[in-house]
């Protein structure tokens, strides 16, 4: 008899990243090809962070320090917490997979995410057989805590809130999270997921998840260095939570899911300040000039506070994407985030925006044309 996986398994939807420059140069035969789809910082990762990389390649042949003390204690320092309250994974997204086998223990136990919101909290229900509960975003595209709250129940193990959430972009604010908090069983924990949190410090009433660290324990932060930090290729995230909660996550991971290079680059981005402050400039720059863009054109950006903008073309967006592809501007359509009607674009340098500000309003003239 054929090994069988299991039909939660088999009811998963794949992860759909962006399409790769390679690619898209490769199908369309072009040359030169802007990719902003995956939420990268465009200007790369800090030096110190490259410098570090390069000093400990030569150590590459050794297994890493499998309890990230130097990492784990720069953390602790840099965001006032304790060791002990520090998450590390390999990437945010490790930390989503392991807090569903924690806490999540088959079809008894119910998880309540947005909708739509990041789709690898899904796969936290899915993998462990529990039960997924969506709740539909308010009319102007932000996570209705009110609405979670009231979907809640005494078998509601976890709540995600993405915040910012991902792909709108918009925020919830402290009061809405105390209120949320409140409302919700004493057993229920809200997975506040900050992977841009550095983008949207701004943003009005913006909590953070270290607050919460000194209060009844049912709130764990997740961020991460790949977005605001520039170290995507090398996955590392991290995220802060009760001490009780961190034990169970060391338990259940793997004994060296933080490799050497990406601890040491971690470390060392950190502690450059500079650099940080600088994309978060540009960023802000790049998404207010993209936001001017899609009103100049007719289309309605949502006001989000990430290192994205999702807007409404108010028609089918797949031919724009198509016609974007075709100008070697990579973009992310809403048909694969259920918004069938909107395109996700992220910030990229001042000439890449200056790019796809040039060939979005040639798409959409060529495409008005009768």
């Amino acid at each position: 008899m054929p090994l069988t996986p299991r039909p939660a398994i088999l009811r998963m939807t794949p992860y759909s990243p962006g399409k790769p420059i390679d690619e898209v140069k490769r199908e369309l035969g072009l040359t030169d090809v802007v990719k902003l789809a995956s939420n990268e910082n465009p200007r790369g990762p800090s030096p110190l962070a490259i410098r570090a990389v390069q000093e400990a390649a030569t150590s590459m042949h050794l297994y890493p320090d499998a309890g990230a003390f130097a990492l784990r204690s720069g953390m602790a320092q840099h965001f006032g917490v304790r060791p002990d309250q520090i998450l590390l994974g390999n990437g945010s997204d490790e930390l989503i997979h392991l807090l569903g086998l924690v806490f999540l223990s088959g079809p008894q136990d119910r998880m309540i995410v947005g909708d739509p919101s990041f789709v690898r909290y899904d796969a936290a229900a899915h993998i462990s057989d529990a039960q997924l509960v969506k709740v539909p975003l308010t009319p102007d595209f932000r996570l209705d805590l009110p609405a979670m709250a009231r979907a809640a129940d005494d078998a509601t193990r976890l709540v995600w809130l993405a915040n910012p959430n991902n792909p709108t972009g918009t925020t919830v604010t402290r009061a809405e999270v105390d209120a949320l908090l409140r409302d919700l069983p004493a057993n229920t924990a809200v997975v506040l997921d900050e992977a841009y949190f550095e983008f949207a410090t701004d943003a009005p009433d913006y909590p953070d998840s270290r607050d919460y660290l000194r209060d009844d324990g049912r709130v764990i932060g997740l961020r991460t260095m790949s977005k605001a930090y520039g170290l995507a290729g090398i996955r590392l995230g991290y995220g802060f939570a009760p001490a009780p909660v961190a034990d169970a996550i060391e338990r259940a991971r793997e004994p060296f899911n933080c490799n050497t290079l990406a601890q040491v680059a971690a470390l060392a981005a950190l502690a450059d300040a500079e650099f940080l402050v600088e994309s978060v400039r540009l960023n802000t720059e790049g998404r207010e000039r993209i936001h001017g863009a899609f009103r100049a054109c007719g289309v309605t950006p949502v006001n989000g506070f990430a290192n994205f903008v999702l807007a409404d073309l108010h028609r089918p967006a797949e031919p724009v994407f198509q016609a974007l592809l075709r100008e070697g501007v990579i973009v992310r359509s809403g048909h694969v985030l259920g918004l069938p009607t909107f395109l996700r674009v992220s910030i990229g340098t001042s000439l890449e925006v200056d790019r796809f500000i040039d060939a979005l309003t040639r798409c959409l003239t060529d495409l008005a044309r009768p």
